[in-house]
């Protein structure tokens, strides 16, 4: 069983298969293969799948993605665990068990090894993959996801240029300034408050 909010981008060349849980905003890009035979896959709000990203589940392990992440090209995540707002790095591989804390950043060509946990704020590099400085990432990486939120909401709409341009360099200075001081966070929540039913 599929469930993906019909505000979800997905590429016609991604392949989803299995019990997947997909959040509102989020997106998946060409040729993205997210398998789910047993346990199940849980990818959160406004997060990115970039092409060619393999996600797949142990026999005894589910993966789960948080909100505002970026999984960058080429990345496999296999049965393991990703918080709030972190990047994964191109051609990084994640094992069953593991676990990335909130704000984090996996670099490109990473090898984290099955069971290995590491605390929010850190970045994490090298084959095997070892936690190498603390530094919060969560409002970079938060920015690089709404980017490809922006991204997605252009290619539904037949644009492949969303990201040169005056009106893109004002979007972004203003999203910097809103990020900067968690505004986008607030708005967000405004939003989900209003959206909600009230109560007599």
């Amino acid at each position: 069983m599929q469930t993906i909010d019909e505000s979800v981008y997905l590429s016609p060349t991604a392949q989803i298969y299995g019990r997947v849980q997909i959040g509102e905003g989020s997106s998946v890009w060409p040729n993205a293969v997210i398998r789910s035979e047993a346990q199940q896959v849980e990818i959160g709000r406004y997060t990115n799948i970039q092409d060619f990203v393999m996600i797949h589940v142990g026999y005894d392990a589910p993966t789960r993605v948080g909100d505002f992440c970026s999984i960058t090209h080429h990345a496999i995540l296999h049965g393991c665990t990703v918080g709030d707002q972190c990047l994964i790095g191109i051609n990084a591989t994640l094992m069953d068990g593991a676990v990335i804390g909130a704000g984090s950043i996996v670099a490109g060509g990473a090898f984290i090894t099955e069971g290995s946990e590491f605390p929010e704020r850190s970045i994490i590099a090298g084959v095997p993959a070892r936690r190498i400085k603390e530094r919060d990432s969560a409002q970079a990486n938060r920015l690089n996801a709404w980017q490809y939120h922006r991204n997605a909401q252009a290619y539904r709409a037949g644009d492949h240029r969303a990201w040169t341009g005056p009106e893109y360099e004002r979007w972004l200075s203003h999203l910097q300034e809103e990020v900067a001081q968690d505004l986008d966070l607030k708005r967000l929540e405004s939003q989900k408050l209003k959206a909600s039913p009230s109560t007599p």
